[in-house]
């Protein structure tokens, strides 16, 4: 056998719905604990505990990466391991060698490996090959490490727990979207998404959310999903590699969230966005710089969500 777990015990996070209801309030513990025992300390400064010595994790990048690429190298060496950045095209990926060909080599240099790819499928064939945990660091499909961020953020500026918030998704259905829903469906507060017709989320994860007892809700028009709304919620209109520009910014002008969409909001409502933004399209400068906006805070807290990602998928919290 290669890598550090076996094949039935080997814990991968392809979507939040892997982690479970339990394991994702201790995941929000254990970042929450790490962040405030780190108090004064630089941030290359390893963790007390040091909990992954001597581990290396893999990331590998099909996509370009600002906020994922760095939390998960502070991450891996906060936590006294170390961290290898690749890139697809650098590899034999690039030149024919097949995934899950790619997933055994992995398994056997390295502890565990993050990827951030183009298709979801790649990552599920390259989980299904490896014998050592693979977290999904983005996929068109799901964002599970951005949304432990995002939990975190919200927490921690309302003082209480999200469950039985309301959460008001603006834009495209999209991954990050998709990520919102399971989260709903996990730790029990509502989703009321406003997507333009043809770009609404895939209905798997509504369905599945609506199953665990979540409300979600998808309407046509922004105002309603975010008239009494505790966290508002946007991402770019057009993501990497698409190519109707024109068309959807045409589609998604009405969905600009801005002080007026905001006003609708409970006067303590956050604005959160995963960036980057596209400032003067999805979001106004006065909304992202201003006093409701967490946005600053969520991008930093994807460093304490990826340590307690990681110490999830090592085995290290249960």
């Amino acid at each position: 056998m290669t890598g550090s777990a076996s094949a039935a015990t080997v814990r991968h996070l392809l979507n939040l719905s892997d982690i479970g209801p339990g394991g994702l309030r201790r995941v929000l513990d254990q970042a929450r604990a790490r962040k405030q025992a780190r108090h004064g300390l630089p941030q290359g400064a390893p963790d007390g505990d040091a909990p992954l010595a001597g581990h290396v994790l893999a990331s590998l990048f099909e996509k370009p990466s600002t906020r994922t690429r760095i939390s998960f190298e502070i991450a891996m060496r906060q936590l006294g391991g170390s961290a290898l950045t690749l890139s697809a095209a650098d590899l034999q990926l690039g030149r024919g060698e097949t995934i899950e060909d790619t997933a055994r080599v992995f398994s056997g240099f390295v502890d565990a490996v993050m990827i951030r790819a183009n298709r979801h499928s790649d990552v599920e064939a390259f989980a299904a090959c490896a014998t050592i945990p693979v977290l999904n660091g983005l996929t068109d499909v799901s964002h599970p490490c951005q949304i432990v961020a995002d939990l975190m953020t919200v927490e921690d500026h309302a003082g209480r727990k999200v469950d039985g918030m309301q959460w008001a998704w603006v834009g495209d259905g999209n991954n990050v979207l998709h990520s919102i829903i399971e989260a709903a469906g996990l730790l029990g507060f509502a989703v009321k998404a406003a997507c333009p017709a043809g770009h609404e989320p895939d209905e798997g994860f509504v369905a599945a959310a609506r199953a665990r007892g979540a409300s979600i809700t998808i309407v046509r028009a922004p105002e309603d999903a975010v008239a009494g709304a505790d966290v508002v919620v946007t991402d770019t209109w057009i993501s990497m590699g698409q190519s109707d520009n024109e068309e959807r910014r045409a589609a998604f002008q009405p969905y600009q969230v801005n002080p007026m969409l905001m006003a609708l909001a409970r006067p303590a409502a956050l604005f959160l966005h995963c960036l980057p933004a596209h400032r003067g399209e999805e979001v106004t400068e006065s909304v992202i710089d201003g006093p409701q906006s967490v946005v600053w805070d969520e991008a930093a807290n994807r460093v304490h969500a990826q340590k307690a990602l990681l110490l999830w998928a090592l085995g290290r919290i249960s």
